[in-house]
């Protein structure tokens, strides 16, 4: 069984602004196995599908996602789940938008949401990293991360779901390894 978590802030307010990429990818994998309805539990909203005949416990915590540790915790605790079979979906400033890359462990880049998770749980979890790049304004990085999606960066948002949702099936039948050779995405920087 795998734990699949998506990163993001509750409420409508977030619903569209690059620190919920986590919450989309959810979306959307709950809307591409026909799960129509989410549960409360473990601090966030809650839903069960299987993913390539592997059962999978999707979760979106509501605790803001700089506090998404405890949910998490919860969550395997109760699923009596390893770290090794949790997932976390999560937007990445170091990468472009319309970037997907996928590894195990590794550091925080100052990305609140993991911090807490792995202050908690330690760091040897799956990461999906969603690029959503730096911010071109002069305001903050945590100013930009709550700013909504352009009209024109959807249509990009839009491919990198599809995308994600053919990694986490990848992840979830061939093992690490396999996916990050297949749907690990690159965009191409100008000169």
């Amino acid at each position: 069984m795998w734990l699949i978590v998506g990163l993001g802030n509750p409420g409508t307010k977030y619903e569209l602004t690059r620190h919920n990429f986590g919450f989309l990818a959810i979306d959307a994998l709950l809307s591409n196995h026909g799960v129509t309805s989410t549960k409360a539990a473990f601090n966030g909203q809650v839903a069960r599908c299987d993913i390539n005949g592997e059962p999978c416990v999707l979760l979106k915590p509501e605790t803001f996602v700089n506090r998404s540790g405890s949910s998490v915790q919860a969550a395997m605790s109760f699923h009596k789940l390893a770290l090794e079979n949790v997932m976390v979906i999560h937007d990445e400033m170091d990468l472009s938008l319309g970037e997907i890359r996928i590894k195990r462990g590794g550091g925080n880049g100052g990305h609140n949401g993991l911090k807490d998770i792995t202050r908690l749980l330690g760091a040897d979890f799956v990461r999906v990293r969603l690029g959503i790049g730096r911010p071109n304004f002069k305001g903050s990085e945590a100013d930009y991360v709550l700013t909504a999606f352009s009209d024109q960066e959807l249509l990009v948002v839009e491919d990198v779901l599809k995308k994600t949702i053919i990694a986490v099936a990848s992840i979830v039948k061939e093992g690490l390894e396999q996916a990050q050779q297949r749907c690990q995405v690159r965009v191409q920087k100008p000169a």
